[in-house]
């Protein structure tokens, strides 16, 4: 027995000594460049000329870091600044780092290189001697050191210049280098090292997977291979980041020495593991190059058996259809002012937008870190980085193309392995030659090997050419020009700017409804088709957040906008505009995703944004704020009822019913996950006031598809409710955490509505009125706009795009109608007129008609503490208080005002319903004005001297029709 013990121990001693064999990897040796540097800023630009590489600096700074977060520059004095956040302290120019280095006697006879994970373009000296020169900005910097540093001390000398090292499109408008968004810093912000290798190495490592075969082919440069007679690759790969473990059988590939590139097949196996947003498996890829015992170099490769194609006019993770629900990222980091180079911070970014049923990012004309990358690996996020450019193309531009392509190229290089990199692009809505695209385009593929999808651009031409050939994808607002009978029926995104669509697009022109979507834009297309930008509902900022900024950005611009509704008298609502602004936002990135979502064949979407956007005027269009914190305006899992792997979907021409009507509507379900979901129910159920329920039922599910699955009808009876209510329908997918809700509102029926005793309508506020007034009457007045063009406003009923004061450009430089620029209504629900006509403090879909034909009155000449019944809140350029209705003690009477043409609006029921709240209203004893007026004094209201603040220009490039 002792003996049979013996024998078994020394198996598996060997069996351990074999395994430990085979995991034995080369490490190259490094010396870490980070900690304390001398400095020198060069903002004369005498460096050069003066060879301030022979001299010693007295400064000192801590790298990783930039002059920003060092504190060096030229102090920023500016307080008035809106257009974005205020850096501390800025710095345009050469500023030259040094450090002093002792190169080991062991790193005799190696390779000897400097990385620098990130910075901009750099000039790089030893003892005094140039090394060379590098620009590269999306990508590592890597200068050969081995005929510049033998063993002993040296003096290294870099200098980073953030001026004119670049094409000047680059500075002026990528968010690699702007300063709406990470800001134009000039540092080295990444790993820093000295590392030495073997004369033969491993030179780049590219993987390609193949998820179909369960196998990635792998190709080795070899650097040198000429300096030994013999070698092999030794190839292991483990699954690494799953509770599911897998270990792919050892591959070992004899070199032939005559070349130095080499093509292997690695089969994993099949019980290998994908990587998809539901189950991010990832393998980490040994490679050794050696010989017996003799290891010559190791290097290790984290990748992901996955297959993102195109399927049809949909994309495929696997062979499963997937929906791109996707956050648009202009690199946003308002501590820092620069990108996150760790890949935590970016996880936790991750993570969060996960919550959020996020599932891809477009990364506006930048390309993230390696730290990004590996994040989203992790993850399970669809990547679409993007060439640093957002401008016009020519042909002739050499050095800008060459730029770019020299950015492109590397990208493939160094970022190409991770599964998360699945698309390309190259910039945002770009101009000019498509010739040259193209070539950028086929250059990019041929380098790797279609491993990504590729798109031309973002939005290019603003979508006026549709589908351009040679693109894989179509990243766009609309798919060709817009007809003025159909305005919309090319676009693909539910707002627009009034600069760039008829009255803000569908969902600020059309009546209320979850029909809609962007079939008849589409039906062309041969491509995926992803809506750019979706979105960009404004919300009024919340002042709270000032305190959060405690690093090298200050929030100037917040200050400046808190100061202006201060002056106006307002700065008490600011709050309330807040949070009746965000909740309005809410439902309206609702609607948009959804109109996504229920077009059949559709590829996905790219929001701007899920967080704020500091730049371009200060744009407050997320529902978290720029630190991708919650601004508590909707709870992750409410947001995700609409944007989820699966969504159920209500089809309706409106929200708004009578009683005497039967609530009828579709039902669909947006399938985009891995799960089937036949056999399972969908249950809905409507409940009115303190949770009632009014009706229910369920439909089964009988398809094993993905993507839109349609379920039928479902109806119900309005007939038992017996006053003006608000119903909630709820869809639950049995089973599942699946779940969407819609807000309705139920009316009885109206014929035309009698006006009280004692109350005059009119739409003059003539002798006549006045006389009633004068006689202790009330009066209702909704006023004729056309009277009072220049004392109102006009009504907007989505909060505006964007941001006010960019578009008022546009709109007035291209002889457009400017917004109306308002960001919805605020209201207090419990005041007694709405006793019939049950609202939120907020904007809703019943609100439309009234709205639509509203023209707000500016009241900024009343006292502070005025506050209108309805209030329309403006923005941040303009500060104007402005009332919707409102009402005064005036004579002996009691008058009301509707800035609204209800007489427009009254085939709607909902408009019905609010006239005869408000009659209601002025014939009960609830009807008290608080403030009293004299006749001068609202003609004083209502004339045209109220005055404007000037509104600063703000520029935008694309190129708006």
């Amino acid at each position: 027995m002792r003996k049979y013990n013996i024998i078994f121990l020394l198996i598996a001693l060997i069996t351990g000594y074999s395994c430990n064999q085979s995991n034995k990897l080369y490490e190259r040796p490094r010396i870490d460049l980070q900690g304390s540097w001398s400095f020198q800023l060069d903002s004369l630009n005498q460096g050069i000329s003066e060879n301030w590489q022979t001299l010693n600096f007295t400064d000192s700074v801590h790298l990783p870091g930039t002059t920003d977060t060092n504190k060096k520059g030229i102090l920023n004095t500016k307080m008035d600044e809106t257009t974005y956040l205020s850096r501390i302290y800025s710095y345009v120019g050469k500023a030259w780092y040094q450090k002093q280095i002792n190169i080991p006697e062991s790193w005799t006879g190696k390779n000897i290189s400097l990385f620098l994970e990130r910075t901009k373009p750099t000039t790089v000296w030893i003892d005094g001697k140039e090394v060379g020169t590098n620009d590269n900005v999306s990508t590592s910097q890597i200068y050969d050191l081995t005929a510049y540093a033998s063993p002993g001390n040296h003096q290294i000398t870099i200098m980073v210049d953030n001026g004119e090292s670049v094409p000047p499109q680059v500075i002026a408008n990528s968010h690699a280098y702007t300063e709406s968004t990470q800001t134009n810093w000039n540092g080295i912000i990444g790993e820093m090292y000295l590392e030495a290798v073997n004369p033969m190495h491993i030179k780049d490592i590219q993987v390609y997977p193949n998820a179909k075969d369960k196998s990635v082919l792998v190709i080795v440069k070899i650097s040198n291979p000429e300096k030994i007679s013999q070698a092999q690759l030794r190839l292991e790969a483990q699954a690494w980041n799953t509770d599911q473990k897998h270990n792919a059988e050892v591959v070992n590939q004899a070199l032939d020495l005559s070349k130095d590139e080499f093509e292997i097949t690695y089969n994993l196996g099949d019980k290998a593991l994908l990587w998809s947003e539901f189950h991010p498996a990832l393998y980490n890829l040994d490679i050794t190059l050696e010989n017996g015992d003799q290891l010559y170099d190791s290097q290790t490769v984290s990748f992901g058996l996955r297959d993102f194609k195109v399927q049809g006019t949909q994309f495929s993770i696997n062979e499963n259809i997937t929906f791109l629900r996707g956050k648009h990222d202009a690199c946003v980091f308002p501590l820092t002012a620069h990108v996150a180079m760790d890949v935590d911070t970016w996880r936790k970014y991750f993570q969060t937008a996960k919550q959020y049923g996020i599932n891809h990012y477009r990364f506006h004309s930048w390309c993230p870190p390696k730290a990004c990358f590996e994040a989203a690996d992790i993850e399970g996020i669809y990547l679409q980085p993007e060439l640093p450019f957002w401008g016009t193309m020519d042909k002739n531009d050499n050095r800008l193309l060459s730029f770019l392509s020299k950015e492109g190229i590397n990208i493939q290089n160094e970022f190409g392995n991770h599964a998360s990199f699945v698309m390309f692009a190259l910039g945002n809505e770009l101009f000019g030659d498509q010739e040259a695209m193209d070539k950028l385009i086929k250059t990019f593929r041929e380098i790797d090997s279609n491993r990504h999808l590729y798109a031309f651009g973002a939005n290019n031409f603003l979508g006026y050419e549709g589908q351009i050939p040679g693109e894989d994808f179509l990243v766009t607002c609309r798919i060709g020009g817009s007809g003025d009978d159909e305005p919309y029926k090319t676009h693909v995104r539910g707002s627009f700017s009034f600069a760039d669509a008829y009255d803000g697009g569908y969902i600020n022109h059309t009546y209320p409804n979850s029909v809609m979507d962007f079939s008849k834009a589409i039906e062309g297309c041969t491509v995926p088709v992803i809506s750019h930008e979706t979105g960009q509902f404004q919300v009024y900022p919340d002042y709270n957040e000032i305190k959060k900024y405690t690093g090298v950005l200050q929030p100037r611009n917040f200050e400046i906008f808190k100061k202006r509704l201060e002056e106006a008298g307002m700065l008490d609502q600011a709050d309330d505009f807040f949070k009746a602004s965000g909740k309005w936002a809410v439902q309206l990135y609702k609607a948009d995703i959804e109109m996504d979502l229920r077009t059949k064949g559709f590829g996905g979407f790219q929001l701007l944004d899920l967080q704020d956007y500091p730049g371009q005027g200060s744009a407050f269009v997320g529902i978290l704020d720029a630190f991708m914190d919650s601004k508590g305006l909707v709870a992750p899992e409410e947001w995700r009822e609409f944007c989820s792997p699966i969504v159920p979907l209500f089809i309706s021409e409106k929200f708004c019913w009578t009683k005497n009507e039967t609530l009828t509507g579709e039902i669909k379900i947006a399938n985009y996950s891995e799960t089937k979901l036949d056999g399972k129910k969908l249950e809905w159920i409507v409940t009115g006031e303190n949770g009632k329920t009014i009706g229910n039922g369920t439909l089964n599910i009988s398809s094993t598809q993905q993507g839109l699955i349609d379920l039928g009808a479902i109806q119900m009876d309005l007939s038992s409710i017996d006053k003006a209510q608000k119903i909630l329908l709820s869809l639950n997918i049995s089973g599942t955490e699946y779940k969407n809700t819609y807000p309705m509102w139920v009316y009885p029926p109206r014929g035309e509505i009698e006006i009280p005793e004692n109350i005059t309508v009119t739409r003059k506020l003539d002798a006549y009125a006045i006389g009633k007034l004068k006689n202790g009457e009330s009066v209702f007045w909704y006023p004729d706009q056309k009277q009072y063009t220049k004392s109102t406003v006009g009504g907007l009923f989505q909060t505006d795009y964007w941001n006010y004061r960019m578009f008022k450009t546009i709109s007035e430089n291209i002889k457009k109608t400017v917004s109306p620029g308002t960001l919805g209504i605020l209201t207090n629900p419990e005041h007694p007129i709405f006793k019939d006509f049950p609202t939120e403090f907020h904007t809703s879909w019943q609100w439309f008609p009234i709205i639509k034909n509203s023209y707000p009155l500016i009241m900024d000449k009343m006292p502070s503490e005025y506050h209108p019944i309805v209030q329309v809140i403006d923005n941040i350029e303009r500060n104007h208080k402005l009332g919707l209705i409102f009402e005064f003690q005036m004579e002996s009477g009691k008058l009301l005002v509707c800035m609204a043409d209800l007489d427009a609006a009254m085939d709607k029921p909902e408009a019905k319903q609010l006239f005869f709240s408000i009659m209601n209203y002025m014939k009960s004893d609830a009807f008290k004005p608080a403030s009293k007026i004299d006749m001068k004094s609202l003609n004083e209201l209502f004339s045209p001297a109220t005055s404007t603040n000037k509104i600063a220009l703000l520029q935008n490039i694309s190129k708006y029709k």
